[in-house]
């Protein structure tokens, strides 16, 4: 097994896996919904393409957001927190800044993706190291750009999995040992308005779920995830 790491969404990473990382908060949403037993995660690039699903897919409930700001008409923001309770439908559709044009994207690029955040560090580490491939972790970032959060995160998977490691994946391992605990490294990025700080401590909650979230396939131009 190598171990590569895409510190923004535009590098491209020789690999047949992929463990698409928006920590806050796509990912973390995405995993803590299906936990708590959304059967399935509709992950789509556009607000437009959202509405069009939950017409042709429903019933769902809308979740997302654009420059951290909620979106007028959806039922939920992007918060782990907020998908927490009881499923208030089987389909949840979530769209994003960041972190669901990656999934978009990556499932057209790779063999198997799976989803990864601190919230289920563990796992999502393990189905990866049981694939025995070649693994590439792919980093959400902040419109295009590298994002501290991710790149901890994406040094704390890299610790759970064995093999060789690429340059970059060495200097995630390295980020992620810089910091002394997980709220941290999650708050070396400047995120966004206050009001947040609830969401960054759920997200900063290491091993907390065994759910590992895995593309299915393409729905209208939406990544299926699920469980």
């Amino acid at each position: 097994m190598r171990v590569h790491v895409a510190f923004t969404p535009g590098e491209q990473t020789p690999a047949p896996i992929g463990i698409v990382i928006d920590v806050l908060r796509a990912t973390s949403t995405m995993t803590q919904a299906l936990a708590a037993g959304y059967r399935r995660v509709l992950c789509c690039a556009e607000i437009e393409d959202a509405h069009v699903l939950a017409a042709s897919e429903g019933p769902a409930k809308l979740a997302g957001e654009r420059r951290l700001q909620h979106i007028e008409g959806f039922d939920f923001g992007n918060s782990p927190r907020e998908v927490a309770g009881e499923p208030a439908a089987e389909t949840l559709i979530l769209s994003t800044t960041n972190g669901t044009r990656l999934l978009v994207a990556a499932a057209a690029r790779f063999e198997q993706v799976f989803v990864g955040s601190l919230l289920n560090l563990g796992a999502v580490a393990h189905a990866a190291r049981e694939t025995g491939e070649d693994v590439a972790v792919l980093c959400a970032g902040v419109l295009g750009e590298l994002a501290l959060d991710d790149a901890y995160c994406a040094g704390r998977i890299v610790e759970r999995l064995s093999g060789d490691r690429s340059d970059a994946a060495v200097a995630a391992e390295l980020i992620a040992a810089s910091f002394a605990s997980p709220l941290e490294g999650l708050n070396a990025r400047t995120y966004g308005p206050p009001g947040l700080e609830a969401d960054i401590d759920f997200c900063a909650r290491e091993n907390l779920l065994e759910t590992v979230p895995r593309f299915a396939r393409m729905i209208a131009g939406a990544a299926e995830i699920v469980a």
